[in-house]
C-alpha cells in the first residue's frame, strides 16, 4: 500500500536524523491524538529518550529550521506543518491494519443486491461514519451502457416499478406514475415491446429513438403503445446520467466538529467548494492516474479553501479497469494511521461487490 503526493519540497528521511525523526513522529502522533501543541517534556516523555530538555529543544529548533513544525502564537509548544504532515507521511508513520472482524462488518453493509447509485451512496455514508469526516465517492465511468432487458411490476396507486438491466451487471430500479391502475399481462405486453425495440441498444441512443417513437406513437400506434412509449419516456428520463452528478459526498457537515475547521467564513468557502465540485473532481481525476493510496495535505491541494484540509483518496477497480475513485475530506490533523487503511479497504470491498456482477 503507498500513501503518496509528494510535492518538490518534501524532504527525505535520509535529510535528518534518526533521533530527529522520531522526535518528529512523536510530536505529530501526539498533536493528532490532542489536538494542542507538544512543549518539549511533553515531547521527552512519549519519546522515552534519554536526553536532556535542552538537547530536545535543539532538535526540535532544527525541526522548525526546516519548516516541519511552528510554534503558534506565543505558544511554548510546537505543531507539525504541511511539510512536517508530509515527512511524516513518506516516511513515519506506521499503519494499522483493520482487523478482519471490521473488514467482514465493512463487506456486509456494501449490500451486492444494491443498485450502483445506492451502493455508491452506501460507501460514501459508511466511510463517513467510520472517519467522522466527509466520505466521497466518484461515479464509476459508464464508457457504455447498453440496455439489456426491461420489466414493468405492478404496484398501488397508479405506479410501476421499472426494472433496468444495463450491461448485463447493472441493475437499477424506478418508479413511475401512471395515468391509471396497469395490470401484469399490459405490463409484460408493454416490457416485450420495449424490448424487442431498444434490447442492446446504448441509454444515449434509446432515450434519442424514444422521442421519435412518441412523435410516431401519437399519430400511428394503439393505445396500449402510446402508453409503452410514454412509460419508457419517464424511465429513461429518470435513468439519464446527470451531468453535474460526478461523485456522492456525505458527512459535509461533521467538519463542523473540529475545532480547526469550525471558523464560519472558512466552512462557508470549503462547502462552496463541494457545491461547485470542479476543485473535487480535478483531485479525483488527479488519483486516478496514480497508484495506492493518494493524500493531497493543505496546500497540496492548490485550492485556497482547502488548505486546512487532507484529502486521502485512492481507485476501485472491476476486471482489472480502474472504474473511479473514493476517498475522505477532512482536517490535516487526522489520524492517516487509521485513515489511510479504511480508504484502502474500502476501495477494494467496493471493487470486489462490482465484480461480482460481472
Amino acid at each position: 500500500m503507498t500513501a503518496k503526493s509528494k510535492t518538490d519540497n518534501a524532504i527525505s528521511d535520509s535529510q535528518i536524523s534518526e533521533r530527529a525523526q522520531l522526535l518528529l513522529k512523536t510530536l505529530i502522533e501526539r498533536y493528532i491524538r490532542e489536538g494542542q501543541p507538544v512543549g518539549s517534556k511533553v515531547l521527552a516523555k512519549d519519546a522515552r529518550l534519554d536526553l536532556s530538555p535542552a538537547t530536545i529543544r535543539n532538535v526540535v529548533a532544527d525541526l522548525e529550521h526546516m519548516g516541519l513544525v511552528s510554534a503558534p502564537h506565543t505558544s511554548a509548544g510546537r505543531v507539525p506543518t504541511e511539510r512536517g504532515y508530509r515527512m511524516f507521511i513518506d516516511n513515519l508513520v506506521s499503519i494499522k491494519p483493520l482487523g478482519s472482524a471490521d473488514v467482514r462488518s465493512l463487506a456486509d453493509t456494501l449490500d451486492p443486491q444494491s443498485d450502483t447509485p445506492q451502493l455508491l451512496e452506501t460507501a460514501s455514508s459508511m466511510l463517513s461514519g467510520l472517519t467522522q469526516m466527509v466520505g466521497v465517492v466518484m461515479l464509476p465511468f459508464q464508457r457504455q451502457a447498453a440496455l439489456r432487458q426491461i420489466e414493468f411490476l405492478p404496484l398501488s396507486e397508479k405506479r410501476v416499478l421499472a426494472i433496468l438491466v444495463i450491461n448485463e451487471q447493472d441493475v437499477q430500479n424506478r418508479v413511475i406514475h401512471t395515468d391509471r391502475q396497469y395490470a401484469l399481462p399490459e405490463l409484460e405486453r408493454i416490457a416485450n415491446y420495449l424490448n424487442a425495440q431498444f434490447m442492446g441498444k446504448d441509454m444515449s441512443a434509446v432515450r434519442r429513438d424514444l422521442l421519435t417513437e412518441m412523435e410516431k406513437a401519437r399519430a400511428n400506434m394503439d393505445q396500449l403503445m402510446r402508453s409503452a412509449i410514454e412509460m419508457a419516456h419517464q424511465v429513461f428520463d429518470a435513468a439519464a446520467p446527470d451531468e453535474q452528478q460526478d461523485y456522492v459526498m456525505a458527512g459535509e457537515t461533521n467538519l463542523m466538529g473540529y475545532e480547526e475547521m469550525a471558523d464560519v467564513p472558512r466552512l462557508r468557502k470549503l462547502f462552496d467548494v463541494f457545491n461547485e465540485k470542479q476543485a473535487i473532481l480535478d483531485l479525483l481525476d488527479k488519483s486516478l492516474e496514480a497508484q495506492g493510496v493518494q493524500i493531497f495535505i493543505g496546500q497540496e491541494s492548490g485550492y485556497q479553501a482547502l488548505d486546512q484540509c487532507s484529502i486521502v483518496t485512492t481507485s476501485y477497480s472491476a476486471d482489472d479497469e480502474v472504474l473511479g475513485v473514493l476517498g475522505i475530506i477532512g482536517p490535516t490533523r487526522m489520524a492517516y494511521d487509521r485513515i489511510i487503511p479504511m480508504v484502502d479497504v474500502t476501495a477494494k470491498l467496493l471493487g470486489a461487490v462490482l465484480n461480482q456482477r460481472n
